[in-house]
């Protein structure tokens, strides 16, 4: 317990430092004073404030929640399905959201183009919660007819070749100002997410993490499978509904808001257990949140260090780290 505790203080400290490190870390060279002026009072330097107070800071804000949401996301998915390599897109909620996103940006030579326009970047948003909210209202309402958890799941993973497949179909009929749009939302970013924005994104993903936290003792439940479950009372129809519409529910807004963001959700619970060598969720869920936090903060230090003057994609980073990280999981798991 005591090993425990001191772990949970050094997530703590090192959520802390990488935070502070996402706001030093960027194109334009700051100091650490600077920074805390900048935070705090006035740097004497009104760019300077503008960047810290008006972009690093949101951009920070926002991949602790985006990272948190993801790892939460995807455990919850890993212990509805017992799949070590379920992940928060596993339903295709993150394929919906980027079919709504293509949807809006065929849209951009049409009619309904000056509406669209009026809404500034937020239309890109409420694309993408719209075409992640239409494959959720799918998942649920095969949820409710089928009893088989993996049918869900298969069924899930079809939505989102769907998906996936009509944003192919109309990225090919797209002029290319458009398709550039797109790609480029594809990316990942972390630094769209305004002021303005921001209690949009954290309230739908506060509302997923506080209920997932009076779900822990069914989570366990469930990690023993769904018969065991079912003869301790617990409703299976009703949990698993309420564990996909919370899963999908914070992807699809960490999506709308960030754009498809790759691995955290998978790699982070793993790293959670095997850090506090339990499975217990009263444990490992918060830990995750800790933890998921922590790699996306990092993460982003990383695509923000000055190479060629660009920033680089923060999916694409994620990857980088995401990728070795699956292939020691599904090495350790044979060896098991």
């Amino acid at each position: 317990m005591k090993n425990r505790a001191f772990i949970f203080v050094l997530l703590f400290v090192l959520l802390f430092v990488a935070f502070i490190g996402d706001l030093l870390t960027g194109n334009a060279p700051i100091t650490p004073a600077e920074t805390w002026l900048a935070l705090f009072g006035t740097s004497g330097d009104e760019i300077i404030d503008e960047i810290i107070r008006n972009y690093r800071l949101p951009k920070a804000i926002t991949a602790a929640i985006a990272g948190s949401a993801l790892s939460l996301s995807g455990l919850l998915m890993q212990t509805l399905f017992r799949n070590p390599l379920a992940g928060p897109d596993v339903l295709g909620v993150s394929a919906g959201a980027g079919l709504g996103v293509a949807l809006l940006t065929m849209l951009s030579g049409t009619i309904v183009y000056p509406f669209i326009s009026a809404m500034g970047s937020m239309a890109q948003i409420i694309a993408a919660i719209a075409g992640a909210a239409v494959v959720l209202v799918l998942i649920l309402a095969v949820s409710a007819r089928i009893k088989d958890s993996i049918t869900i799941l298969v069924l899930g993973m079809i939505f989102g070749y769907v998906a996936s497949a009509l944003v192919t179909i109309l990225q090919s009929f797209a002029d290319p100002d458009s398709l550039k749009v797109f790609v480029t939302w594809t990316f990942g970013s972390l630094g769209g997410v305004t002021w303005n924005k921001m209690p949009f994104l954290l309230v739908l993903t506060a509302f997923g993490i506080l209920v997932s936290l009076f779900l822990q003792k069914s989570l366990n439940s469930l990690l023993l499978g769904e018969n065991y479950a079912a003869s301790t009372g617990l409703n299976i129809k009703r949990i698993r509904i309420s564990i996909i519409a919370i899963a999908a529910v914070v992807t699809g807004a960490v999506t709308a808001f960030t754009g498809p963001i790759a691995f955290v959700g998978v790699v982070i619970p793993h790293f959670a257990r095997t850090f506090f060598g339990t499975v217990n969720h009263k444990t490992v869920l918060p830990a995750t949140l800790l933890m998921g936090s922590i790699l996306l903060l990092i993460c982003d230090i990383v695509s923000q260090i000055p190479l060629t003057g660009r920033t680089l994609p923060v999916n694409a980073v994620t990857a980088v780290f995401g990728a070795p990280m699956i292939v020691w999981i599904v090495l350790k798991r044979k060896k098991l």
